[in-house]
């Protein structure tokens, strides 16, 4: 579908950026094809990141997530994402289009009017659930308990760009099976480094924010939980509660062995801008 030349005018966009714009998604493509998808570093059949494919996801975690449930099944069926922002952009989406039931929790009253209009059919019909809360160490097991979670939901999603270490740390009383937990990829896999906790953090678009991934996983083995791996642009750590890792992952389940470096610039949007709509599965 091509921009009409009203549209593009309307929009701001001119023949040059449209024209730069999909030249950086042709050299991405490229990239992650030559680097990722071709490179023997990951075609080992246990490790995740061949599997990534974006739908609503930020990067790749939609194909890793599915991955992971291929190999350890389903429960519940059931997820809760904090930092959901509008609904879109975030690892859970996908799920709920596959039947899943959920809890978005998210902090700007903005964005929760946006879900509450664009989701309003999947609210009505109970499978999503909405907090609007700002998520603390103090407050999370209180917010999942008025939300009638399972105390074994099949997939827990942190992203709140600062307290995201602290606040896992605080779930004592839930035991999901999956946990995916943004990490701070500028310090290398055996430095351990975590931000100071603080209630009231914003993140402030730097990259003092949450947590090292060796910080993560020492943090997810007291807790038992095993780290499987990181998507391939350096943003979420991916962690199966222990008692369901057999011999379906890649071992060591090390930081030095599953560690992305930061990839941003690989960032994108695969397709048309998302939207979301009443739909049926047929």
């Amino acid at each position: 579908m091509k921009l009409s030349f009203k549209l593009k005018k309307r929009l701001g966009i001119t023949e040059l950026q449209q024209n730069t714009r999909k030249l950086i998604d042709i050299l991405s493509e490229d990239y992650i094809n030559r680097n990722l998808y071709e490179n023997p570093k990951y075609q080992n059949p246990k490790k995740l990141n061949k599997y990534e494919y974006q739908v609503f996801s930020q990067n790749g975690e939609d194909g890793i997530i599915s991955e992971i449930f291929k190999r350890i099944g389903g429960t519940n069926q059931f997820f809760v994402e904090f930092g959901a922002e509008d609904g879109f952009e975030n690892n859970t989406l996908n799920l709920l289009v596959q039947g899943w039931s959920g809890l978005w929790i998210e902090g700007n009253q903005k964005h929760i009017e946006n879900i509450k209009n664009k989701f309003n059919s999947l609210i009505k019909k109970r499978k999503l659930k909405v907090q609007n809360a700002f998520v603390t160490r103090e407050n999370i097991e209180s917010l999942f308990r008025r939300a009638d979670i399972p105390k074994d939901l099949d997939l827990l999603s942190i992203d709140i760009d600062g307290n995201d270490y602290w606040v896992w740390k605080a779930v004592k009383n839930y035991e999901p099976r999956v946990v995916i937990v943004e990490y701070n990829s500028l310090f290398r896999p055996d430095t351990k480094w975590v931000m100071n906790y603080n209630a009231d953090h914003s993140w402030n678009k730097t990259s003092y924010a949450g947590a090292s991934l060796k910080s993560l996983e020492i943090l997810g083995a007291q807790k038992g939980y095993k780290l499987v791996g990181c998507d391939f642009l350096g943003v979420n750590a991916f962690f199966v509660r222990a008692d369901l890792i057999k011999d379906k992952f890649l071992a060591p389940y090390t930081a030095e062995e599953h560690f992305e470096p930061p990839r941003y610039f690989l960032s994108r949007e695969a397709g048309h801008p998302r939207d979301f709509g009443d739909f049926e599965s047929i």
